[in-house]
């Protein structure tokens, strides 16, 4: 296999890490808080907290790196439509991780450790799980439109 054979499967490796976590993390973090039980909230907060640092930032840079090495080493230009949009949705992606997710991921996981023991379960977290879970939507509708502009290549 060539150089750019071996970057489009760690690439695909990535988007599949990516997607995977996102999706399945989400799917856990909503069945644990409809429990309402605060030890299963409270494991599952910082389960989320851990998958995205490792699984979700795995993700991120072999899409990234990978993506960049086959348009400098590859047949693909900077100029190409469909590769500027999957990018420009990948940096929106991003921009609701780093700016709306992970903040409200951290206040949830300062929250989570307090009611652990079993403590009562406050509004303000609910409150802030339904506006991650608003925002998470768009997280995973953003990448899965990148991703189908990557496959289909839309002129």
């Amino acid at each position: 296999m060539d150089t750019y054979g071996v970057l489009k499967v760690l690439h695909v490796l990535g988007a599949v890490i990516f997607l995977g976590n996102i999706i399945v993390t989400a799917w856990w973090k909503v069945m644990a808080d409809c429990t309402r039980d605060p030890r299963v909230v409270a494991f599952a907060q910082r389960q989320v907290t851990l998958t995205d640092f490792v699984f979700t930032a795995l993700g991120v840079l072999l899409l990234g790196g990978t993506g960049y090495a086959m348009v400098f080493g590859g047949p693909w230009s900077f100029d190409t439509r469909w590769l500027d949009w999957g990018q420009s949705l990948f940096l929106a992606t991003g921009i609701v991780w780093v700016g709306v997710l992970i903040p409200i991921q951290f206040v949830q996981a300062r929250m989570a450790r307090a009611f652990a023991g079993g403590g009562e379960i406050p509004v303000r977290y609910r409150q802030l799980a339904a506006l991650w879970m608003g925002f998470g939507i768009l997280a995973i509708v953003l990448p899965l439109a990148a991703l189908s502009l990557m496959v289909l290549k839309p002129v």
